[in-house]
């Protein structure tokens, strides 16, 4: 039998503390951060009626908050490309999931996407990357400017830039495959019609792919 002494027990009673303050920051920043400049949506906490929240766990409602996770499916390229030729992107909206493969199938990746808001900002079919832009700067497309008159009309590449860090552009004018510095978009409908992953994950997609690299949206 091990016999805890004083000071274990002090040292457990400290990292107890450290971690519930660690969470309740993290839950007061997250609350205070629930509004999303770019895409026009208000953020609210939400949870079971007249529960309090745990601490650390921040969920944020949107309209579809009862499918705002990605499901991931699996699948074969062979079902939606005659080739592999310059790589394959497929962007499964209802999985919220981009599947890559590259042209010598050594490569596979899953990767979890934000989706657009609504059924009449989605575009499905076949494209291709025309551009790849490391570092991208941003600016709304007319329709979004007449939505949201208050929007700059250029933001820079930076941390706040809607696009994150990587973008590659489709054969769709103003559609895009691109990061975002605001983790909380992926797995949502969260976009005004491009398809967004982690910072991280579209580095790694722009170091894979190339420019006539074949995309599908289903």
């Amino acid at each position: 039998m091990t016999r805890n002494t004083p000071r274990d027990l002090g040292r457990r009673r400290f990292l107890a503390a450290s971690v519930g303050l660690g969470a309740a920051s993290l839950a007061g920043a997250a609350a205070a951060q629930a509004t999303d400049p770019y895409s026009g949506q208000t953020l609210e906490r939400t949870g079971p009626a007249g529960a309090t929240p745990d601490a650390g766990v921040v969920q944020y409602d949107t309209s579809d908050t009862r499918r705002n996770q990605s499901s991931f499916r699996m699948h074969d390229w062979q079902q939606y490309f005659d080739n592999l030729n310059n790589g394959a992107i497929l962007v499964d909206l209802t999985s919220r999931a981009l599947s890559f493969w590259s042209e010598d199938q050594s490569v596979f990746r899953l990767y979890p996407t934000s989706i657009p808001v609504s059924d009449d900002l989605t575009r499905r079919g076949r494209t291709e990357i025309i551009k790849k832009v490391e570092g991208p700067t941003w600016s709304p497309t007319p329709e979004m400017k007449r939505r949201n008159p208050d929007w700059p009309d250029f933001v820079p590449a930076g941390p706040d830039n809607p696009l994150g860090t990587h973008a590659l552009w489709l054969s769709w004018q103003y559609y895009r495959i691109h990061g975002t510095h605001d983790t909380r978009k992926i797995g949502r409908k969260s976009s005004n019609g491009c398809v967004g992953l982690y910072n991280e994950h579209i580095k790694e997609l722009y170091g894979l792919t190339k420019i006539g690299t074949q995309v599908l949206l289903i």
